[in-house]
């Protein structure tokens, strides 16, 4: 052995030395011990606190961003200092473009985007208003100077006409309709007196026409106009003072009259093999929680091409999707609510996901980074793969291409970037916090990976439920303006006029033509022929 290579400590260590040396290394090993447990807290703290950023930076973003924009954090917190920030100033501020086509896409490479480009090849230019419309037109004369030639003074003579058209409108005319019914007698005082009938009304005993019904609930459901204010409207305008009673009276009648209606819509609905289903909550009136709404929820029944039904529920328990979907064994295509996951549906329904919900947290993600201008290559690249999928579709829809052709698009299309996708959400996971924004992302895309990827198999299923999110555009938008609904009684009327209303607005049908045709007599019509007047039987019936 290399005399170099032994120890210098003599073999056995005095008893004194040995004991300050063992002090020593167990000093030693509880200050590692410190350390290493600081070290740990530290990387929680430093966690949480990226967690609380994110937090910040969204609550900033969804108050003053646009979702297609994003600001740097200085001028976040700028804004947030401001009593009112206008959107003019919120535009002057924005600091940074939307997001690339390609992570190495820059501002000076920049180029006009397929949907820029599609956008600018689609304008149609000035609006051509409808030949329907009456035309009344308005003949504007030349000046004296103008009808007298300059050179020879001799008197010009019309030789045609600039023509420009622009759409006018009337001012709202009321007036009162006088209902006579004729009554008749003979001098045979056996014959008796003889009444015309009296007219089918949507509410018989009400004071407002047919018309007038329609117009409250039309300014409701389809303006978000609450009737609070258009009882307002009728006294500033008309002076006529109309107890609120009465106008909710006869809008919620034709929620009555239509519950029928819609029920066949569900049933019809159901028969199909293809339902996407979403729910939004709003606030009721009940009579146990004083001066506090009940959380209650519209649950939205829809397919793409074919009717929506709301159905009103006081709950957002899974018992609900349970109690509608129990006989249906078809697809069933919903966001992420776990509510949709236990038990719902026949044997042999398959239950697919929706991909817009997996992309948006990823755009949030996006935007909650700690400087606006950061830039995560591998983040943006899952967005750019989704966005692929999502052209995919587009273009076949811009094809009008079937379900057969497309399904034939996405078996040659998808398959290499779905497996792009799936590999780089792998890699991703073992690095992001599970927390972060960036973590639940990720951890919501591969939990559902099987039921995102439906459309795979399926040549019907959409890659989004963006149809039936659409279709609750006009609750949010409602609850904001008339803010509550009155009781839980009520609920399901309300939620049979937003079918109808919703029903005509996708199938293009004229949602006054189609209540002014159905709504007189419809508490006499035989439930066999209820069939006939839902929106997609009329609808029918126009393109014919």
């Amino acid at each position: 052995m290399n005399p170099a290579s032994k120890s210098s400590l003599p073999a056995e260590l005095d008893p004194v030395v040995a004991a300050v040396l063992e002090q020593l290394q167990q000093k030693v090993e509880t200050k590692d011990r410190i350390i290493a447990e600081k070290d740990q807290a530290l990387s929680v703290a430093e966690a949480i606190i990226q967690q609380l950023k994110e937090a910040l930076r969204a609550e900033r973003v969804a108050r003053y961003g646009k979702r297609s924009e994003k600001l740097s954090d200085l001028q976040f917190q700028l804004l947030d200092l401001e009593p009112g920030v206008s959107s003019d100033e919120i535009e002057r501020e924005v600091a940074s473009d939307p997001l690339p086509e390609c992570p190495g896409d820059t501002q000076e490479n920049h180029k006009p985007t397929e949907k820029q480009q599609r956008a600018r090849r689609n304008h149609p230019g000035r609006n051509e208003l409808p030949a329907h419309l009456e035309r009344v037109e308005q003949i504007i004369a030349c000046t004296a100077e103008q009808c007298t030639c300059g050179k020879c003074g001799k008197e010009t003579r019309v030789i045609g006409y600039e023509t420009t058209e622009v759409l006018s409108k009337k001012p709202t005319e009321y007036f009162v309709s006088v209902i006579k019914r004729e009554k008749r007698a003979c001098s045979c005082e056996e014959h008796g007196v003889a009444t015309a009938a009296v007219p089918e009304r949507i509410a018989p005993k009400s004071i407002f026409s047919d018309e007038v019904i329609i117009d409250f609930l039309v300014g409701k459901y389809c303006d978000s106009l609450p009737i609070y204010r258009q009882r307002a409207i009728l006294w500033r305008d008309l002076g006529i003072d109309v107890a609120l009673t009465t106008m909710n009276d006869g809008v919620l009648r034709v929620g009555e009259l239509l519950i029928p209606v819609v029920d066949v819509m569900l049933r019809d609905l159901l028969t199909g093999g293809y339902v996407q289903a979403d729910e939004t909550y709003c606030g009721v009136q009940t009579p146990e929680r004083k001066g506090e709404n009940h959380k209650a929820f519209f649950w939205q029944y829809s397919s793409p091409g074919k009717g929506v039904v709301f159905d009103f529920e006081m709950t957002r328990s899974g018992e609900v999707p349970k109690a509608v979907f129990k006989d249906f064994s078809g697809i069933l295509h919903t966001d992420g609510y776990a509510g949709y996951d236990e038990d719902v549906g026949a044997k042999g329904m398959v239950h697919a996901c929706c991909m817009s919900h997996s992309r948006r947290k990823f755009i949030d993600a996006l935007k909650v980074r700690e400087k606006a201008r950061a830039t995560d290559a591998e983040l943006e690249r899952v967005v750019v793969l989704m966005d692929g999928l999502f052209a995919m579709d587009r273009e076949a829809r811009e094809q009008n291409l079937s379900l057969d052709d497309r399904h034939a698009l996405r078996q040659e299309r998808a398959p290499a970037l779905l497996e792009e996708l799936h590999s780089l959400l792998l890699k991703m996971k073992g690095r992001v916090l599970p927390k972060s924004a960036e973590g639940k992302a990720v951890s919501y895309t591969l939990t559902r990976w099987d039921k995102l990827t439906r459309f795979m198999h399926y040549p019907v299923v959409e890659l989004s439920t963006n149809w039936a999110e659409n279709s609750m555009r006009p609750i949010s938008i409602g609850r904001r303006n008339w803010l509550h609904i009155g009781s839980k009684e009520a609920g399901p009327k309300i939620a049979a006029i937003f079918s109808i209303v919703e029903s005509c607005r996708k199938l293009g049908v004229p949602i006054r033509q189609y209540l002014a045709d159905m709504l007189p007599g419809l508490a006499n019509r035989s439930i066999q022929h209820l069939s006939e007047l839902t929106p997609m039987a009329y609808a029918a019936k126009l393109a014919k």
